[in-house]
């Protein structure tokens, strides 16, 4: 830690910048979450991915009526196997609060809802990422067995 000293002798710790994760939300998943899961993902091979923050209905089979939700919806291409899409829904509107993950595959609407980090108390930039990237290669999407 950096100390200064101050007029009468004294020492005074230099204050630390803010958390990225303590951003406003919207900035913090457009400026940090968004590119960093980007770069992530093109590390895993996925180069075409197209990555949006919106504010949106919940998109699942046998669902009609939701309210709009902030959600990270992510979509590319794979010759042999089509168009994978996963969202990323963020209910509390902070990264903080209940998220829940759905994908699909070919443009088909969704089947199953699932809660996303909610057995995480703490979470970073990091760790969403890591998370999202867990997630997608539960499906085999990012790397084969």
């Amino acid at each position: 830690m950096a100390e200064e000293k101050t007029s009468k002798g004294t020492t005074q710790k230099a204050e630390k910048p803010p958390k990225v994760e303590d951003k406003p939300f919207t900035e913090f998943m457009e400026q940090h979450y968004l590119p960093s899961l980007k770069a992530a993902m093109a590390k895993a091979g996925i180069d075409d991915l197209t990555l949006e923050f919106a504010k949106r209905k919940i998109e699942v089979m046998g669902q009609n009526d939701s309210e709009p939700y902030w959600q990270v919806q992510g979509s590319w291409y794979e010759p042999t196997e089509g168009q994978h899409r996963f969202n990323i829904a963020f209910i509390d509107e902070n990264i903080t609060g209940q998220k829940i993950f759905t994908l699909t595959t070919n443009s088909a609407k969704p089947s199953t809802i699932e809660q996303f980090m909610g057995d995480e108390r703490r979470i970073t930039l990091d760790l969403m990422v890591l998370y999202t990237l867990q997630r997608l290669n539960g499906q085999k999407w990012l790397t084969r067995n």
